[in-house]
């Protein structure tokens, strides 16, 4: 096609202005479901406890004679004293003056954006950490304190691939998560079944707990959502959009929702009861001014926290395909 001489074009103008949009769009995803349904107090030391205790088995055969001179003494119940350790999370941000200035699209060169998107890192770190695989570190003077993660306190209610084993306890009245849980072999993982999720629900049960939530990633949630029977399928009459998904299961003892997470291990899936977990806060999250360097100026932020769950009302389905 033709264009008559002299006919000005975008191409040969050197003074356009360039259009570039003042958002910034983000993906990453910022959903914390364990720091969310975890109940948080405030500790004061980096070693933690919380004390455990269970009833005395119950028996049938309970029966005393009537006007009995000399009951003998039952045995005290006394409670385990549970450990945790905190750990130490933290983001710096040195920005210069001028880039503090500069105008830029959505302000992401500014200190106090900057800060923002930091502040959502962290947080995703301390999510992320929370769902590792970790046993307790106390700490050296070299060597960082270290939380124990959530498949490392869940010992008790627990279903397993072969070779797999449980994590322990450095002892067995009191202690912390010294050995994190063994992961099965590629080989021996397996699918996530209604039956591997009865089977620890009702361990969850039978042990006294009364768990209210199971979560797991994406590929188990959409592999519960597929349980036979259990899918529901329903029709949004406002929307017109056909819909398919579990967000709740109903067991033979209550029904549980299904949360998905981002951060959990693909390989696990949590049965918990969300009243016996607990993030212990030393600092809570916040923001300190560093010592300028010249030019610029450094921020910053950072957390100390630490995660107790009690292993006997919670439960993991591990070692998933």
């Amino acid at each position: 096609m033709a264009v008559n001489a002299n006919t000005l074009q975008t191409v040969a103008s050197t003074t356009i202005k360039e259009d570039l949009q003042d958002v910034l769009n983000m993906i990453s995803p910022t959903q914390f479901p364990l720091m969310n349904m975890a109940k948080t107090r405030t500790v004061t030391n980096t070693l933690f406890e919380t004390p455990e205790i269970e009833l005395a088995t119950a028996v049938s055969n309970n029966q005393v004679v009537e006007g009995e001179a000399s009951p003998g003494n039952d045995a005290a119940l006394l409670p385990k004293r549970i450990q945790s350790t905190t750990e130490i999370a933290d983001k710096v941000v040195e920005v210069s003056d001028s880039s503090n200035n500069v105008v830029g699209a959505g302000r992401a060169e500014s200190m106090a954006e900057q800060i923002v998107l930091h502040t959502k890192s962290l947080k995703r770190d301390m999510e992320t950490s929370l769902c590792g695989n970790k046993a307790a570190n106390l700490g050296t003077a070299s060597a960082a304190r270290v939380t124990p993660g959530m498949p490392a306190w869940l010992k008790d209610n627990t279903s397993r691939g072969t070779g797999g084993a449980n994590p322990t306890l450095s002892s067995s009245t009191h202690g912390y998560p010294n050995a994190a849980a063994t992961d099965a072999t590629t080989g021996n993982m397996r699918a996530i079944s209604e039956s591997l999720l009865k089977s620890v629900i009702s361990s969850c049960w039978n042990a006294g707990a009364e768990p209210t939530t199971v979560v797991v990633g994406s590929a188990n949630k959409q592999a519960i959502s597929a349980f036979s029977g259990s899918a529901q399928l329903y029709k949004d009459a406002d929307q017109g959009v056909i819909q398919q998904g579990m967000s709740v299961y109903a067991s033979d003892f209550g029904d549980l929702s299904i949360v998905p997470s981002r951060h959990i291990r693909s390989r696990d899936a949590y049965v918990v009861d969300p009243e016996y977990i607990t993030i212990g806060y030393l600092q809570t999250l916040k923001q300190r001014d560093l010592a300028r360097t010249g030019h610029a100026e450094r921020k910053l932020m950072s957390v100390e926290f630490g995660l107790y769950v009690m292993s006997e009302a919670n439960g993991i389905i591990a070692d998933l395909s």
